[in-house]
């Protein structure tokens, strides 16, 4: 099973292939060992299933299927019960790989989209974790999704971060980079990349308004995963090796400024919700790794 959403180190949403090939399924792995299925799709559709965050006692994905729009889904993980379907109204979402391309508040899941007139402008949708209808909140600008309430105008227009916004308070932060820099931000800190020519040189850590400033890595080393400041303390950076797809997989410690080495070659490195899991191989085996960040 390959992991989607570790929700401790014990119990863990991943995808597995049925043994007749015939089905792609999102199965929960319970502390004891169990496993239950939660959705399972016919491979002949190409599914994916993306986007796993917790959601109260729910978890919340993404599903695609031979290229259609996505539906959204969701499955109470404390109990039994089928998964439900919240809403196949998603838009032209934008998904981009980070724990808060999708994100739950207050019993509703939220998202981005580009508007069908594809104006400079973004929505932010939402629908109720018990489904039904789905609301559309405009916003001027190309805007992503950081963590809630917050977008970022970063990863939306594919290229660095520049402006924070506040949806619930409408407060905005400019961030403050060179001609040679791009920083991608959380609402607490920015980790920015440094070019010497072309070439990324080094990585500084900075408050969004650029207070703050300090570097934190140098050479080929670089982010392990999309988002900055895990629990606003821990940046998840890779330092690449001579064997292609692996790296050495670093934490910073950005209370402390020390760096600690997890793994001397690391494959397919993910963090959600605090934990962050990687796995090394040995031949023809696999082995996963977790780290649940929260009990550092």
């Amino acid at each position: 099973m390959r992991p989607l959403l570790f929700l401790d180190t014990a119990r863990v949403i991943g995808v597995a292939t049925s043994n007749d090939d015939r089905f792609q399924r999102l199965l929960l792995r319970g502390a004891d060992g169990g496993v239950r299925e939660l959705r399972r799709l016919d491979t002949a559709v190409s599914p994916r299933f993306e986007n796993v965050i917790p959601a109260g006692d729910d978890v919340v994905w993404t599903e695609f299927a031979d290229g259609g729009p996505p539906r959204l889904w969701a499955a109470d993980v404390t109990g039994g019960g089928p998964a439900r379907e919240l809403t196949g109204d998603l838009g032209d979402a934008l998904f981009h790989g980070s724990q808060d391309d999708l994100a739950h508040h207050a019993g509703r899941v939220y998202w981005t989209a580009r508007p069908a007139d594809r104006t400079a402008a973004t929505e932010v949708r939402s629908v109720a974790l018990s489904g039904g209808r789905v609301r559309v909140d405009r916003q001027p600008g190309e805007w992503t999704m950081g963590p809630w309430p917050w977008l970022d105008d970063g990863a939306s227009a594919g290229v660095a971060a520049t402006l924070l916004r506040n949806t619930s308070t409408g407060r905005e932060i400019t961030v403050p980079t060179g001609s040679a820099e791009f920083a991608a931000c959380s609402p607490s800190w920015c980790r920015v990349v440094v070019l010497e020519g072309d070439v990324p040189a080094r990585l500084d850590l900075m408050r969004p308004d650029g207070a703050g400033r300090r570097p934190m890595a140098t050479g080929g080393v670089r982010a392990a995963v999309p988002d900055v400041a895990i629990l606003g303390r821990f940046e998840i950076l890779a330092d690449p090796g001579p064997r292609s797809g692996t790296a050495g997989l670093l934490v910073y410690d950005i209370t402390t400024g020390q760096t600690v080495s997890l793994s001397a070659a690391a494959n397919d490195a993910q963090s959600r919700g605090g934990l962050v899991w990687w796995y090394t191989s040995s031949g023809a085996s696999a082995e996963w790794h977790v780290l649940d960040l929260r009990t550092i």
